[in-house]
């Protein structure tokens, strides 16, 4: 039997703190509910007040254990925190593999703190595709900082940066080169370094190298007024981690004071929008007429009758028209 959903009631509850009105609501955005634009516009009017940090990194850098230390670093100012772990999909069940909810287990109970794992379901780029949905359910449900952790699946992750307003990249000593991740795209993507695990040998080398990276490197994002500051923590004894609380709270002052946090949060609305837009008019092309066209289109390309610029023309006039 079909589960009824009264959605303003949910949206009412997730809004008063109970747990399982927001678990609900994110379970209705993570399966593509018939009832997913009007929970869209219910959630509206709460939304915008959240901090987003995303933290990213390789397999192994400490990313789960960061993040519970900076929940309980959050949780110590009286901030209510909003963690979305998203991990890799099981092929055959599609649900989340490592579980992030046992290892954050001692903040399973503080109703301070919601803890949700989402499964990328193959989504490339280390995010699952609803996860910007599961934010608005997080921030109208009153979530004073969301944090964000991606699957760790190397350059592909830097998709998390279109996403948070901060982002974090850990590197640890003896993980493999962290210059060599940098050059690959990472400095572009951190607006902190977090050099996690410090106590390791090699540690100090990290850090120093990727600054001299930092001081060489050109920022190509629209805040290239700032420098990412490169910060040594061991999160599993919490050392360091209020110089990370630091890093992060200077910069979102430098986004708030030079105006760049209304921008990049408008930017990340437009990418949302974009990425609806297009998997609506990507589900029409299987049915009706535009289902039609695409296959007729198809075989004119397949034997050399039209080329497929012309064809993709045709093809954006049937879904539009």
């Amino acid at each position: 039997m079909t589960r009824t959903v009264d959605v303003p009631d949910l949206v009412d509850r997730a809004r008063a703190g109970q747990p399982r009105a927001v678990a609900r609501l994110i379970s209705l955005v993570e399966d593509a509910s018939p009832r997913l634009r009007e929970v869209a516009r219910a959630l509206a009017p709460f939304t915008g007040h959240a901090r987003v940090i995303g933290l990213t990194g390789a397999p192994g850098v400490g990313k789960s254990t960061s993040t519970s230390a900076l929940v309980r670093a959050y949780r110590d100012r009286g901030e209510r925190v909003g963690v979305l772990a998203v991990d890799p999909s099981s092929p055959f069940s599609g649900g989340a593999l490592l579980g992030d909810r046992v290892r954050m287990g001692e903040h399973a109970t503080d109703p301070g703190v919601f803890i949700r794992s989402m499964a990328t379901r193959g989504h490339l780029g280390g995010l699952s595709w609803a996860t910007p949905q599961a934010l608005r359910v997080l921030d109208a449900a009153g979530c004073d900082v969301v944090l964000v952790e991606t699957v760790g699946v190397g350059q592909s992750e830097v998709e998390v940066v279109s996403l948070a307003d901060t982002t974090v990249v850990l590197l640890a000593p003896g993980m493999g080169d962290g210059v060599q991740a940098a050059k690959a795209g990472i400095l572009e993507v951190a607006d902190v370094f977090v050099v996690n695990k410090a106590d390791r040998d090699g540690a100090d080398a990290t850090a120093r190298d990727l600054k001299h990276v930092i001081s060489l490197g050109r920022r190509e994002r629209a805040d290239a007024g700032w420098r990412p500051p490169v910060v040594k923590a061991v999160a599993a004894r919490a050392e360091g981690i209020d110089d990370v609380m630091a890093a992060l709270d200077a910069h979102h002052a430098h986004l708030r004071d030079r105006g760049e946090l209304p921008r990049r949060r408008a930017r990340r609305a437009a990418g949302e929008i974009e990425a609806i837009a297009l998997n609506t008019l990507r589900s029409r092309l299987g049915t009706g007429q535009a289902g039609t066209a695409a296959t007729r289109l198809a075989e004119q390309v397949a034997t050399g009758t039209l080329d497929p610029y012309t064809a993709a023309d045709h093809l954006i006039t049937a879904l539009t028209t």
